[in-house]
């Protein structure tokens, strides 16, 4: 369902929306955005520059610039924000746009997109061009990324409720401590109507290739194939997860045996006690059906 590349808008009196976290990535966010404000500026486009005291307010912010017909909306933030603007992008036809300013930056990459440079990338939303891709939806909310539904989500919910450390170390604790203790989960899975019941260390759902800063759990997805990958990563000791964790980098999990990976177009996944994570995001306890959503989201990329 890949749409051949669409010209963007060429920013001569067009009007976007532009919405920040200023705390992506340790303060980068508010950095970023006043460099790539005035780069969008000086060429031509009209900027509604906005930022949201909280996500709730960010939402609205995100909703009400689409009803108001802007020209894209363009966010200078991380995974996180991206996922809030896509609530209000699914399905409308406008366009998001992306400095990316977060620590993971995961759509940065699926789209080779500049990350350390907010005047490159918002030279990209100047001169580029549109690409449609697929959405994971789940009831009224949607994921660009992945989901977590396993022990990783364990570790989020963990990290989520520490103080201390700031940054990628508090993951690491996070870890080092669930690991002490973490036992296989079982799972009822229905995947396009075939079921499946299984003991597993998770179980992910992706519509793009990697999430947590570059993990390619679901290393292979396509953005516009109208499928979800499904991987789970079935029982296995806690040395050999700690081994074959490095391999997530690299996309070659593949080869352990425990890995299995299926296309569907809808799934539904049950376990007992697990808060699933999507684009980083705290996203809802399972049970949940997730199907992909074919060209709902129109990408500057």
């Amino acid at each position: 369902m890949h749409d051949p590349s669409v010209p963007a808008t060429s920013g001569r009196g067009r009007e976007i929306a532009l919405l920040t976290n200023p705390t992506s990535g340790r303060g980068k966010g508010a950095r970023y955005r006043d460099a790539a404000v005035q780069r969008l500026r000086e060429s031509g486009f009209v900027v509604r520059n906005l930022q949201g005291r909280d996500a709730d307010e960010a939402t609205d912010l995100a909703h009400g610039c689409v009803a108001d017909g802007v020209e894209a909306l363009v966010v200078c933030g991380g995974d996180g924000t991206v996922h809030l603007a896509v609530q209000a992008l699914a399905g409308t036809g406008t366009p998001l746009g992306l400095i990316p300013a977060g620590s993971g930056n995961d759509v940065a990459r699926y789209f080779d997109l500049p990350r350390t440079d907010p005047v490159a990338a918002a030279d990209r939303i100047v001169g580029s061009r549109r690409r449609t891709v697929d959405l994971a939806r789940s009831s009224d909310r949607y994921f660009l990324t992945v989901m977590a539904a396993g022990f990783d989500a364990i570790v989020n919910e963990r990290a989520n409720a520490m103080s201390w450390p700031r940054g990628p170390m508090r993951y690491n604790l996070a870890t080092l401590a669930e690991l002490r203790t973490f036992r296989p989960i079982p799972y009822t899975l229905d995947l396009d109507g075939e079921a499946l019941q299984t003991e597993a260390m998770l179980v992910a759902v992706g519509n793009g290739p990697s999430f947590g800063g570059g993990l390619r759990i679901t290393e292979g997805a396509l953005l516009d194939d109208g499928l979800l990958d499904v991987v789970v990563i079935t029982r296995m000791s806690r040395t050999k997860l700690v081994r074959s964790y490095p391999r997530l980098f690299t996309g070659r999990i593949d080869g352990v045996a425990e890995y299995v990976r299926r296309r569907v177009r809808s799934v539904t996944i049950a376990a007992p006690g697990i808060v699933t994570y999507a684009d980083g995001e705290r996203f809802g306890p399972l049970p949940l059906t997730v199907e992909c959503a074919p060209g709902a989201l129109e990408v500057i990329a």
